[in-house]
């Protein structure tokens, strides 16, 4: 009986939030308050968090259109941290933009003021507009003004782009 209501409650909680993500799909940013709001409860980088839902399930998002370094790379810690200030232990809001193939939400994500988390830290310099999986003429902007400011990973003379960093060979500690 114990895993029967386990199986609904967590059936239940996943058709509620299939929804909520699903209806938000569609939705302008201008309809703020519509957007689901769910608090972060880790950060795994700064382009992926895990929010928790009312019935305690765990889902993670990757943030769309942009890529942060890597954790071992230059200013990767700096994105980790910035995205945690923003967003660890608080509530955000998130437009859902779909599934990855890995079955992580792609996201933008809201703080409470309206302030968008990934457009954030392209602002900052923490990370690329990932061109590949996002045509948006906003983020490849943002990239420019913070490459022309110098700003976070863009001192660097050639930075590392976190895709090519991935290509890389594994160095053995």
């Amino acid at each position: 009986m114990l895993k029967t209501n386990r199986f609904i409650g967590f059936f239940r909680s996943f058709l509620i939030l299939t929804c909520l993500l699903s209806l938000t799909s569609f939705q302008p940013v201008s309809d703020f308050y519509q957007l689901p709001r769910v608090k972060v409860i880790g950060v795994r980088d700064g382009d992926t968090i895990d929010i928790i839902t009312i019935e305690k399930f765990t889902i993670t998002i990757r943030l769309d259109g942009i890529d942060c370094p890597e954790k071992k790379q230059a200013f990767g810690e700096k994105a980790k941290q910035f995205t945690s200030d923003f967003s660890f232990g608080k509530y955000v809001r998130i437009k859902n933009n779909g599934k990855d193939g890995y079955g992580r939400v792609i996201g933008e994500v809201f703080n409470d003021k309206g302030v968008s988390l990934n457009k954030s830290l392209l602002k900052q310099g923490l990370a690329w507009h990932y061109k590949q999986y996002s045509k948006s003429a906003e983020l490849a902007q943002l990239e420019n003004e913070a490459r022309k400011l110098k700003k976070g990973l863009w001192i660097d003379k050639n930075p590392i782009s976190p895709w090519e960093f991935r290509k890389l060979p594994k160095i053995k500690k």
